[in-house]
């Protein structure tokens, strides 16, 4: 047996083992998450096979009032506020990639054979906070680890990036510590503590003693660190807050995370470690401040895409499926060319032209590549890569609803659904609550028929029902606006033949078209709190408990007060108590 061999065997178990008990000690503090996330993840499909359910345990009136626009714009922060216990949350796959890669060097290669994301009513953030780390993802993760260690040993280039001190071979412990701490510092997001420095110190001798070369001795001890729970997961539990005695504060390494994932998606740079290191994140100067830095990086464009493609689901888009003998215009790449046009339309307006978050339904420009100009009749501005275009004012389509990412996603594999359209708008857009048709029911319409030739025709007689209407009467009529557009998302102007009648109401606001939906949806008074709700979420990992929904509507205030601006509206959650305060493990219940 060789050297190499013989080191792995004596330090593997004690690493694998490392994680494999965190992970049962986080399912004893989490206990499978609050009641909301339990109820949330019972009412959800866990599985996510299709348009996810935006449940909670409140109604869409606890977010918005139903009368009409919020008229006191000044939002009030010292309403009641009483948080649920703190989660601890996985890295997704997304974060894992970008922190190693930050840390370590943009050219790793990192493994995706990973444990799995996995969705909690619709949200891949909330099931961060309520899953474990399974027997296989363990495996996964320290294979993951020793491929990622061993690509840097064995570049000059990257191994620099670790140890910054030259060494002739043999184990040298100052070295060792001083390349070690600042380490464990970008890759935990927090110092180590003197017992876990002298551990991993000891892996590192006793792997150099072996093989008898320093430098191949911190391949096991960066592997290590790799798969520490703490690297692993967002361990964000606060401590005493010292000006409210009996109360809790994140702390500023806790907050320089908070900031970092939910602004960049990925680990805290150095600037940011230097504010935590000098506490400058527990005042509400120093959050605000380092949160403008952050939202000016270019890297903001990582967060804002990985907020909205949580928040309108496009990650299904990744397992797009259409029949290509129904749909010409489907191939493999459609669902990445959907997303990209998607993201593309949402950080242009967030952080190039900072505009109105409404204006995502109404707006004439989108951005393409020449496939998506193909399926949408119009010329490519562009013959190799994405790039911005102009519906003519005449076009059926605006903003969100008239691109192929909706419009395919919220359809069957052979046809349309005005049902899952309607259903996506209610539920991602309204955050309103969709009950599931009950199980003896007969979900299918009619086949088209010389009286039944269009959608509209088949679907009435859903209406008949009295077990089907209450649901469908909500859902369909949106749906039943955008027929003009298949279920892959071309244009068409009749139905096996007959016209198409896009005529309806939302909510007693009459509309005809898909553009006159989208100015009705617009001002719908629940669509622009709904974004707030769901900021709230993602920024948690959580639905948001009855000790939240009054902090949440002052935030809803706020955002419209800054003329439903995203950028404002971040800047405005980070220094409120429901980014700055967690509950006290085993206290607030929801």
């Amino acid at each position: 047996m060789n050297a190499r061999k013989r080191t792995a065997g004596l330090l593997r178990p004690q690493r694998h083992g490392w994680v494999a008990v965190f992970c049962g000690l986080l399912l004893a503090c989490q206990d499978g998450g609050t009641p909301a996330e339990q109820a949330a993840a019972s009412a959800a499909d866990a599985a996510d096979s299709g348009i996810a359910s935006d449940t909670g345990d409140a109604s869409p009136a606890d977010v918005a009032p139903d009368t009409g626009p919020v008229v006191d714009l000044d939002p009030d922060y010292s309403v009641a506020f009483a948080p649920p216990e703190p989660t601890i949350r996985r890295l997704s796959r997304e974060q894992y990639a970008s922190s190693v890669r930050d840390v370590l060097g943009e050219s790793l290669t990192v493994p995706t054979s990973l444990e799995p994301d996995t969705s909690v009513a619709g949200y891949l953030s909330l099931g961060a906070a309520v899953s474990a780390i399974s027997a296989r993802g363990v495996e996964q993760y320290e294979a993951a680890a020793y491929n990622l260690a061993a690509q840097v040993v064995q570049t000059d280039a990257l191994l620099g990036n670790i140890i910054g001190c030259d060494v002739d071979g043999v184990y040298d412990a100052t070295c060792a510590r001083a390349s070690l701490e600042p380490l464990l510092l970008r890759l935990w997001r927090r110092p180590a503590t003197e017992e876990e420095l002298t551990g991993l110190l000891g892996i590192w001798e006793q792997a150099s003693t072996v093989l008898g070369d320093f430098e191949q001795g911190a391949e096991y001890v960066l592997a290590a660190a790799l798969q520490s729970p703490h690297f692993l997961f967002r361990v964000e539990l606060g401590e005493p807050d010292p000006e409210t005695p009996g109360e809790l504060r994140f702390s500023s390494w806790e907050m320089a995370s908070r900031l970092s994932y939910l602004l960049w998606n990925t680990t805290p740079d150095a600037e940011l470690l230097r504010a935590a290191a000098a506490d400058e994140l527990v005042t509400d100067a120093g959050i605000q401040a380092q949160a403008e830095r952050l939202l000016a990086s270019p890297l903001a464009e990582n967060g804002i895409r990985a907020l909205f493609g949580e928040i309108l689901q496009l990650h299904l888009l990744d397992r797009l499926s259409k029949d290509p003998t129904v749909f010409t215009h489907m191939s493999p790449t459609l669902g990445a060319s959907a997303r990209e046009e998607m993201l593309q339309l949402v950080t242009e307006l967030v952080l190039v032209t900072d505009g109105d978050y409404r204006d995502l339904l109404t707006t004439r420009s989108t951005f393409v590549n020449r496939e998506l100009a193909a399926l949408y009749n119009m010329r490519a501005p562009s013959r190799d890569t994405f790039a911005s275009a102009e519906w003519p004012a005449d076009a059926p389509r605006s903003g969100l609803l008239g691109q192929v990412g909706f419009l395919a996603l919220a359809s069957h594999p052979v046809s349309s659904s005005a049902t899952l359209r309607g259903k996506f708008v209610r539920e991602r857009l309204l955050c309103e609550v969709v009950a599931a048709p009950p199980a003896d029911v007969d979900t299918s319409i009619p086949e088209p028929s010389g009286t039944t030739p269009t959608l509209r025709d088949r679907v009435a007689e859903h209406l008949t029902d009295p077990s089907c209407a209450g649901c469908h009467e909500v859902m369909d009529p949106i749906g039943l606006a955008l027929e003009n557009f298949d279920g892959i998302g071309r244009f068409r102007a009749t139905d096996n033949g007959a016209q198409i009648d896009a005529t309806g109401d939302l909510d007693g606001v009459p509309f005809d078209g898909p553009v006159s939906l989208a100015l009705a949806l617009r001002d719908h008074p629940r669509f622009a709190p709904c974004l707030v709700r769901h900021v709230y979420r993602y920024t948690n990992g959580r639905l948001e408990t009855s000790g939240e929904r009054e902090l949440v509507r002052e935030l809803a205030v706020a955002f419209e007060r800054d003329g439903f601006r995203v950028r404002a509206l971040l800047l405005e959650l980070v220094t409120t108590p429901g980014f700055r305060t967690p509950g006290a493990i085993g206290g607030n219940e929801p």
